[in-house]
């Protein structure tokens, strides 16, 4: 169920309307409860003491606490993400926003709904530049760059209004993240607080005229093609997306993002392989391409070198991006959930060529076979492994390293939605503290991708996991440094610099945390550490030799090879 559903739910238990005295960190609470908040990540501070203390006593929320806002801001992404839920991160003023920025920008590339709320210096010191401590005259522009809105509370009795408000703007049409900033002063003061109603964003419906147009297109398709975005997920239609792919007997293939929208071992599904060479043929030869929820990003169309068919109907709750990058037939501004069920009743289906499923099948099994030259055996190995040891809830989270791009991202099946967690951004190291949240969204057993140079970007966190005993397995593919940029390097530059990393012993790291760990030298270690950490009640870092593994062979873009 997603965030949508999640707030109507609750519409008619906060539209009393009735004032009550409240403290300012009281009125942020009872916001945050009546829009279904359930966990809270953050740090305590100075400028968020009173909203921090009355959460804890607000029943029904769970504050976790991080070592860090961006951990903290990622966290609440991944959480988000994995529960359906709006995520929720709370910071200091000036440096604890600054912190968790990069959380937000995730979030932003990401698509998903994530609230940060965050303090503010006294009023009577705010904007005149006085040198106040953790001032920050410019944070409501700082943070309106990442965000759909951030407002700034100006008296206590508006505390509730405009974190019930920029929630609800940020559920609304495609998920984005926003903020809201309260002067400490505010948080301490008490007031009459007025909780206003909490009205469900409406999801947006397909024009019925676009709707048949796309029906009839669809109708008379001989080689369909389904292209299932990040939209899908994020509007819970994979069952809509499911009966649209039956009624026509088309083909599914994902990006990413939108990785279990459709389960990976579904007979119609062909997996995230859009941008892969293999399957240009595929979507090539496709005479109408049906778009769900995708901004066709550059990676997911070779930097937009990709040829899509005319025939293109694109549906999107975001109307920005239908046309962006590639010209619709049929454009649908609207809610994917929404379009493909009203869609779904017109498709009569009966047209398709098996001839392209089979084609499709075949070109899935081709890109297999390339996988599995680039993955190597032992690595090969290793993801068989994890996926038949790992529940088909589990979530599956990949920080940018060498394994998760080979075989994290494209072959280690997906099998439910909301299991697949990455940096969509391709920022580096926010594996552990997604892997949190992630843990905590979904209350299953999670696994993390991470490569040992993006672990030491987001360590702290493992302290987090520690604390709440959470159920993650780190796996940290360890080559004592930046894999892919020393890829990079060796083929465009003349040396190395700046990619071997002195390397800590993860294992006494993990130990010294509390937390169970091994070190793995090579494949026959793998399965039985692996399967005592899926076992295990709490976290486990597994230390993994690459040096002791089959090498990986990373194909590196045109851009990035070396000219003669």
């Amino acid at each position: 169920m997603g965030s949508v559903d999640r707030i109507t739910r609750l519409t008619t238990m906060t539209s009393n309307n009735v004032a009550a005295r409240r403290s300012g960190g009281e009125a942020v609470a009872a916001a945050l409860s009546a829009l279904g908040v359930t966990h809270v990540f953050g740090i305590v501070s100075v400028h968020n003491l009173p909203i921090y203390e009355a959460l804890t006593r607000t029943e029904g929320i769970t504050v976790v606490r991080c070592r860090h806002e961006q951990g903290a801001a990622h966290a609440a992404d991944a959480f988000a993400r994995t529960s359906g839920r709006l995520g929720v991160v709370l910071t200091s003023t000036g440096p604890g926003a600054v912190n968790a920025m990069a959380g937000l920008y995730e979030a932003q590339f990401g698509s998903s709904p994530l609230l940060m709320i965050t303090g503010q210096i006294e009023t009577r010191f705010y904007g005149k530049g006085k040198g106040f401590l953790h001032e920050a005259e410019r944070q409501l522009d700082m943070l309106r760059t990442v965000t759909r809105r951030a407002e700034s509370v100006r008296r206590t009795e508006d505390i509730a209004a405009p974190i019930i408000a920029v929630a609800t703007d940020l559920l609304t049409g495609r998920p984005q993240p926003g903020a809201v900033e309260i002067p400490i002063d505010l948080q301490y003061r008490m007031a009459d607080v007025v909780v206003p109603p909490v009205v469900a964003p409406l999801r947006a419906m397909a024009e019925p005229a676009a709707l048949e147009r796309a029906a009839a297109l669809l109708n008379e398709a001989e080689r369909p093609l389904i292209w299932a975005g990040g939209g899908v997920i994020s509007a819970d239609a994979s069952a809509e997306l499911e009966r649209v792919a039956t009624a026509l007997g088309a083909p599914v293939i994902t990006t990413i993002e939108g990785r279990g929208s459709l389960p990976e071992d579904h007979p119609l599904c062909l997996g995230p392989r859009v941008e892969r060479v293999a399957m240009s043929p595929v979507i090539g030869e496709a005479d109408v391409v049906l778009a769900v929820g995708t901004r066709f990003q550059n990676y997911a169309t070779r930097v937009w070198q990709l040829q899509i068919p005319d025939q293109l109907i694109h549906i999107d709750a975001d109307p920005a991006v239908i046309g962006r990058n590639y010209p619709a037939a049929v454009p649908i501004v609207a809610d994917a959930r929404a379009a493909l069920g009203a869609l779904a009743p017109l498709l009569r289906g009966g047209a398709v060529d098996g001839g392209y499923v089979d084609r499709a099948r075949k070109s899935v099994q081709a890109d297999l076979e390339q996988s599995r030259e680039e993955t190597g055996p032992d690595h090969w190995q290793i993801w068989q492994t994890m996926r038949r040891l790992l529940p088909p809830e589990a979530p599956i989270v990949r920080d940018s390293t060498v394994p998760a791009y080979l075989w994290g991202n494209r072959v280690l099946p997906v099998l439910r939605p909301r299991t697949s967690v990455r940096p969509s951004s391709l920022a580096i190291g926010p594996g552990v503290p997604l892997a949190v949240g992630a843990a905590l969204g979904s209350g299953a057993p999670t696994v993390l991708i991470q490569g040992d140079g993006g672990l030491m970007l987001s360590l702290g966190e493992l302290a987090t996991m520690a604390e709440y005993r959470l159920p993650v397995v780190v796996c940290v593919f360890n080559d004592g440094g930046y894999g892919v940029l020393r890829q990079i390097q060796d083929g465009v530059m003349e040396r190395r610099f700046g990619v071997d990393l002195h390397t800590p012993d993860f294992v006494k790291v993990a130990d010294g945390m509390g937390i169970a760990a091994e070190r793995v030298v090579g494949v026959g270690q793998f399965e039985p550490a692996f399967a005592r950490a899926v076992e295990r009640a709490g976290p486990t870092v597994l230390d993994i030799d690459m040096a002791a593994l089959a090498p990986l062979n990373f194909p590196l873009p045109a851009h990035q090879q070396r000219r003669s």
